[in-house]
């Protein structure tokens, strides 16, 4: 069956196309133009050539390329036309203004009248012949020359006229003169319509600015943007006031507004657009700047009169306009408009603090409009307008904010210096109180109701939630300090703030091992909170170590959730470490006793580590453990005794964590801080051997190379035991060789053979070599005397004789002494 679509509907559906096809005929008229340029010039060619020419597309000779014009015949006849254009229109104002007094009156009107009537006559009779760039640069000529006719009437007839008043005059009549000669000559040009065009003009009530203009193009946008004109030099002929003016340039912009509507020739509206927007946002930054600063309830209501005119104009256009683009942002122009018209009148009639409040309000009520029958574009417009505005609300209330953030932090440069008046004085004590900021939490509150009810039930719930959250949390956050809270009740409120916040993310995260946006968010709330709450706290001993103790007790207690332990355990733990250095200075204690309380806390930490595997929270509580722990070791490094004790815990305590199977790495550090708490114990007690601080070191370096080459045979002597034979046999030869006495070196050598020996025996080649080159070294070190006697007993000829012989012997057997110790190496080489 044929779907016969309503008579309105179908109307609509044949303009459409009527439209494109006398846009293409429009092109094709175009085409053909250039066409018949294209052909008339290759005709003025063709005599030029001769008989004798060569023909088009035959080489000239056997090196002949074809040259492409480097310019276009119909670029070059418009360059001609305009360049011509001007000169003419340079002598006609050359004429006026310099010529004009060697003439009667009669004489200059006949000329000037003469030229103008021939320059916009001709185009007619050019554009019939298909010459539209000729006609174009004598049609342009043609509005030059009245514009000239008005300069030269003021000259004679009105020369004691008012020159803005003339030329608002002027402007309105070149105008409307233009726009006329823009449709006659349109109308005079266009051919006779077909019946169906007929038709279609008839269905659009014989609208002449429907199809192609067949026209000079320029006549009609330069009106449009000459109209722009009158009216603001008639205000400013008349003296016209602020008020008067902004209101003149938004009548033009209105104007400029329906044109741009109802135009639908392409340059006509964009030149209206742009006279709209200038003038536009002209009047609207005018009606603004005179609301805001107004005196008096009344002049700020005259000026919001004008925003209010604005924002009509601008809903109009949201209203008409195709574009749902452009429709939306003219809406969002008219809503900002109406706020801002509201809030220059709350300025002066209302306290300061409360205007943000009052736009608010506005912002708040334009919501109104989602359950209006206006269309989707002026609705959404409309509401991004109002989240602008609550958006510029939140932007309002920053400096508070901030200021309440980062204004405790500077209680650190002055530890319990005394506990002052309010809260207020202690977090604003080094940042400057923000004007008008006590509405600031009412602000925030009713931004974050705002989101709650605008998300509900959509797709951008969780968004808005965590939102409302942040707002929420905000507002609560500043709200002792604008209260002016006494400093104990300051605490306490931010105390509460926290466990809220904690207790929010419990329960949001409750069934939740991952944690989603809103307990994640909830969370790091709490703790820029505590955060904060621990900086103001340190105003006295008494506050500062309850608000501590306090965040660690619920920071635990929250622990218990999977989700929540790998944030919320390290920070009660870390609040744990600040209360155990509070403790200790308050007690008077020297750091390194202070330093054996702080050490409480990498037990604990181990402790809460070593339960079952899997959770998320091992590594972080770990990690803090290990930071207390650092921590301990730097209070406690003026007392060496007191270093190695808390060393010694130390490596108990991860030797306890090495006992976990995904553990087992941290047995090394264990013995590392078993050995470092040897050293130091060493240290305290004056030792000065290097044998005591080594010894233990080989010991447990060979252990466990033993152990490893048990494990994997593959494994070298070098990796196995060459490290641990090099602690002790090292420093020790460097030792003897400064010692006098006999006995050092008698055990080094013993122990050298000795090591030299096992190496033989079991065929490893770190021992051997170690051992060996140490026992060397010994032993030249202990005939070193002898030897420098026999040499100073010896003729001085003998040492160069001797070193002669020896490099006799060596030249004479060289090769064999490269076979022996090629030899040698390799033996080495087949030791492990």
């Amino acid at each position: 069956m044929t779907n016969i679509p309503p008579p309105a509907e179908e109307l609509r559906f044949l303009d459409a196309e009527l439209r494109q096809l006398d846009a293409r005929r429009a092109v094709l008229l175009r085409r053909r133009e250039w066409l018949v340029h294209t052909l008339r010039a290759a005709a003025v060619q063709r005599p030029a050539q001769g008989p004798g020419a060569t023909p088009p597309g035959r080489p000239v000779g056997a090196g002949a390329v074809a040259r492409r014009p480097e310019a276009t015949a119909p670029g070059v006849q418009n360059v001609l036309l305009v360049l011509g254009g001007v000169l003419l229109t340079v002598a006609a104002i050359a004429f006026t203004l310099v010529s004009w007094g060697d003439m009667g009156i009669v004489g200059r009107a006949l000329v000037l009248g003469a030229l103008t009537v021939g320059a916009l006559s001709v185009p007619v009779a050019l554009l019939r012949r298909g010459l539209r760039s000729t006609a174009e640069a004598v049609s342009g000529l043609g509005t030059a020359l009245t514009v000239l006719d008005a300069y030269a009437l003021h000259e004679v007839v009105f020369a004691d006229a008012d020159p803005v008043g003339y030329a608002a005059a002027a402007s309105a009549v070149l105008a409307a003169a233009w726009a006329s000669y823009g449709v006659v000559t349109s109308a005079l040009v266009a051919p006779p319509p077909t019946t169906a065009a007929a038709e279609a003009s008839a269905a659009e009530g014989g609208s002449a600015g429907g199809g192609a203009r067949l026209g000079p193009r320029h006549p009609l946008p330069l009106a449009v943007a000459t109209a722009h004109l009158p009216l603001l030099l008639w205000a400013i002929a008349v003296g016209a006031g602020p008020r008067t003016l902004t209101a003149v340039l938004l009548a033009t912009a209105a104007g400029g507004t329906a044109v741009a509507l109802r135009a639908t020739l392409v340059p006509v509206r964009v030149v209206a657009v742009v006279g709209a927007l200038g003038t536009g946002g002209a009047g609207v930054l005018s009606a603004g700047l005179l609301c805001w600063s107004a005196a008096d309830p009344g002049a700020a209501a005259q000026a919001a009169a004008l925003l209010v005119l604005a924002a009509t104009i601008a809903l109009m256009a949201s209203r008409f306009v195709p574009n749902p683009d452009v429709a939306m942002g003219a809406a969002w122009l008219a809503g900002l408009c109406l706020v801002a018209g509201a809030g220059g009148v709350l300025w002066v009639s209302v306290p300061g603090e409360w205007t943000v409040p009052g736009c608010l309000a506005c912002a708040i009520a334009l919501l109104a409009v989602v359950r209006t029958p206006l269309s989707r574009p002026m609705r959404q417009g409309l509401v991004r307008a109002s989240a602008t505005v609550q958006g510029l609300a939140v932007l309002w209330a920053v400096p508070l904010v901030a200021g309440s953030l980062l204004g405790p932090t500077a209680r650190g440069a002055r530890l319990w210096s005394g506990a002052p008046r309010d809260i207020r004085d202690a977090v604003f004590t080094d940042v400057p109180w923000p004007p008008y900021a006590s509405t600031v939490p009412l602000v925030l509150a009713v931004v974050a109701g705002v989101l709650v009810v605008a998300g509900r039930g959509t797709a951008r719930h969780p968004v808005a939630t965590v939102g409302a959250l942040v707002l929420g949390w905000t507002a609560a956050f500043v709200l002792p300090a604008v209260l002016g809270l006494p400093y104990e009740a300051g605490l306490v409120a931010q105390g509460a703030v926290v466990a809220s916040a904690l207790g929010f993310a419990y329960r949001a995260g409750r069934a939740e091992r991952v944690l989603s946006a809103l307990p994640l968010t909830a969370l790091l709330l709490a703790l820029v909170t505590s955060v904060d709450l621990a900086f103001l706290s340190l105003t006295t001993e008494t506050a500062t170590i309850s608000v501590l103790a306090t965040l660690t007790v619920l920071f635990g207690a929250v622990g218990r959730h999977a989700g929540l332990a790998p944030f919320t355990t390290p920070a009660a733990l870390g609040y744990a470490t600040a209360a155990a250095c509070a403790i200790g200075a308050s007690a008077g204690w020297q750091p390194h006793h202070t330093a054996l309380l702080v050490f409480v806390v990498p037990v604990v930490a181990a402790l809460i580590a070593s339960r079952p595997t899997g959770s998320r929270a091992t590594v972080p509580v770990e990690a803090t453990g290990a930071a207390a722990g650092l921590l301990a070791c730097v209070l406690s490094a003026t007392d060496l005794p007191t270093l190695a004790l808390v060393l010694s815990l130390g490596g108990v305590v991860v030797a306890g964590t090495a006992l976990r199977r995904e553990r087992r790495p941290a047995g090394y550090a264990a013995a590392a801080l078993f050995l470092l708490a040897t050293w130091v114990r060493l240290l305290a007690w004056d030792v000065t051997t290097p044998e005591a601080y080594t010894l233990p070191v080989t010991v447990s370096a060979l252990i466990v190379g033993f152990l490893r080459r048990r494990r994997d045979t593959a494994v070298s002597s070098w990796a196995a035991y060459g490290g641990g034979l090099a602690v002790t046999l090292l420093p020790s030869l460097l030792a003897a060789w400064d010692d006098r006495h006999w006995l050092r070196p008698l055990l080094l050598g013993v122990a050298a053979l000795a090591v030299t020996l096992a190496g033989a025996r079991h065929r490893l080649q770190a021992p051997l070599v170690l051992g060996g080159g140490v026992l060397a070294l010994v032993a030249l070190h202990e005939l070193a005397p002898y030897i420098a006697q026999v040499v100073g007993a010896l003729p001085r000829w003998a040492p160069p004789a001797l070193a002669g012989l020896v490099l006799l012997v060596l030249g004479a057997t060289y090769e064999q002494r490269l076979r022996d110790a090629r030899r040698l190496r390799e033996a080495l080489g087949r030791l492990h």
